[in-house]
């Protein structure tokens, strides 16, 4: 029986199944991905000290060794400055007992609900609010625990790629092998170019943040430029969070309405270049996927697996929209994820498609002249 053969109802069933397999193994499954996906950024890294002699043991510890470095260098930049913002936390505390205070007397002469009454209905908030911190320090040892295992497929993915490749070509026909393997490459090659240009994002994110606060007279301004600027991995509300952290904050330290104001102006003007200068350079040639599913992956993703799924969903997405592309009943699902095609962006799509058949024959006809 083949893929169209299969009834919708069977269809949707098997949907169902493994959206509900990703949710019971998230624990597996999450650190498994997100490992590979940063194993296929450091691919060409690592090829390349190979081809320049280096064991291939070496060339992988150098590869988790500068992993590790960026994870410490950004853990460090924002330690320090929230040691700094820790050390403000009597003016903070001020702040937030002057605000209580007179959000109190405010309740109290609109709805005649005296101070002492309001605290004791906040009691039971001060007591979820021990529970939130338990579950920040549960959150905080298993990110621990989660980031180990990272590492570890990190290197052991890189080690094995290429038996782990020969594994997958060794599961197709020998007919097919040759599709499996430019699939294989597709795959490697879409994770590689949305993380980089993800990571060019949030450098262009860091220097035009950066200067806007600087600019408007935020305090820590580098710290909140990097601090929106990493939250870019969040797609669509990570830039948000960081926005108004920063008005919090900021305001918690007694800034003016102007300045409020001038955040909020540098964040939409970040935005509107973002939007319409830098993701269609940067990203957009990257992940084709259309603004509706690119939302349904979205959703789909912090539904499973939360916040690491909403950073997942994307890149994954893409990888199942190459997928349905390379096999035949799935193509009609990979149309329906891709974006809308004008007629230019056809014809750029032939001439490559073009372009990928001459280069395939070529090889062919080298890998016919080793064989003679």
């Amino acid at each position: 029986m083949t893929f169209s053969n299969i009834s919708i109802s069977q269809k949707l069933l098997g949907l169902f199944l493994v959206i509900a397999g990703l949710y019971v193994a998230q624990s597996f499954l999450m650190p498994l991905f997100i490992g590979g996906i940063l194993a296929a950024l450091f691919l060409p890294f690592c090829n390349w000290m190979e081809r320049k002699k280096i064991p291939k043991v070496l060339a992988v510890f150098i590869c988790l060794f500068v992993l590790l470095l960026c994870i410490i260098t950004i853990a460090a930049l924002l330690g320090w400055k929230i040691v700094e913002l820790i050390n403000d936390i009597s003016l903070i505390r001020k702040v937030a007992t002057d605000a209580l205070n007179q959000t109190q007397d405010y309740i109290f002469r609109y709805s005649g609900i005296s101070a002492a009454r309001q605290s004791q209905l906040l009691q039971g908030e001060q007591l979820s609010l021990s529970g939130i911190v338990q579950t920040v320090a549960g959150s905080f040892s298993s990110l621990l625990t989660n980031l180990v295992l990272i590492l570890v497929y990190v290197f052991f993915l890189l080690y094995y790629r290429a038996h782990i490749k020969s594994f997958c070509l060794k599961l197709s026909a020998p007919s097919k092998r040759d599709d499996v393997e430019h699939l294989l490459s597709r795959a490697t090659s879409v994770s590689q170019q949305y993380l980089v240009g993800l990571s060019k994002m949030i450098v262009c994110l860091w220097i035009m943040y950066g200067i806007g606060f600087s600019v408007i007279g935020v305090e820590n301004a580098l710290y909140f430029a990097i601090l929106c600027g990493l939250l870019e991995i969040i797609p669509f509300v990570g830039n948000i969070v960081g926005t108004m952290l920063t008005v919090l904050v900021t305001a918690l330290h007694g800034a003016s309405l102007p300045l409020l104001a001038g955040i909020v102006a540098v964040y939409g003007i970040v935005q509107f270049i973002q939007g319409w200068v830098l993701e269609p350079l940067i990203v957009g040639a990257h992940v084709k996927i259309n603004p509706l599913f690119t939302i349904i992956a979205l959703l789909l993703g912090e539904l499973i697996w939360g916040i690491p799924g909403v950073i997942l969903a994307i890149p994954l997405t893409a990888m199942i929209k190459i997928v349905c592309d390379h096999i035949e009943p799935l193509q009609p699902y990979g149309f329906l994820i891709g974006e809308i095609e004008t007629p230019k962006s056809q014809e750029g799509v032939m001439a490559t498609m073009k372009q990928g058949l001459e280069n395939l024959q070529t090889r062919r006809k080298g890998w016919r002249k080793d064989k003679e």
